[in-house]
């Protein structure tokens, strides 16, 4: 890729930008968890492990910024692969519409399994040591698991979006 490309993508196909950094924001957050925040609160007994992860799950959902954010990535994903199918350019298109497949897993994950666990830590009562430890096993291991599905999932959009604008700019470049 020039230098000279950067600028052609920014201006002919800002959806595909949006689409890119935005995969690569939650793509981020998510695996800021994976290796820094859940490996942290790992260590922390049941009590204040519960409690942090209230606070954090409490704060994302009440931010509109991070609702905007999770559900724009995947408008943006697709309205990029159809705009790249409209202006004939298939072969971007189809690495495009394989990265909305894969962010589109991701919020799919969320919805079915880290936002339900949310939710139920939210509402467990945890008034007994036994009661913090149940709702802690409940919750950590396979909260951990479907973060790790949206990481891998959301790196794997990335991926396909970078070779998404490389295939665009190629065929605008030669």
């Amino acid at each position: 890729m020039t230098a000279d490309a950067l600028p052609e993508i920014t201006s002919k196909d800002p959806v595909l930008v949006v689409a890119t950094l935005g995969t690569g924001l939650m793509a981020g957050l998510y695996l800021a968890f994976d290796v820094g925040v859940m490996p942290v609160l790992a260590r922390r007994e049941d009590e204040r492990f519960v409690a942090a992860m209230r606070r954090v799950n409490d704060a994302l959902d009440d931010d509109t910024a991070f609702g905007a954010l999770f559900l724009g990535v995947f408008m943006a994903t697709g309205a990029a692969a159809r705009r790249l199918a409209r202006a004939h350019r298939s072969d971007a298109a189809r690495l495009a519409r394989a990265a909305t497949v894969l962010y589109g897993l991701s919020v799919v994950v969320s919805l079915c399994v880290n936002l339900p666990l949310n939710r139920r830590l939210r509402t467990a009562t945890c008034t007994s040591a036994a009661a913090l430890a149940a709702s802690r096993k409940a919750y950590e291991g396979p909260w951990r698991r479907a973060n790790a599905v949206r990481t891998t999932a959301c790196l794997g959009a990335l991926t396909l979006l970078g070779a998404t604008a490389r295939r665009r700019t190629a065929v605008r470049t030669q």
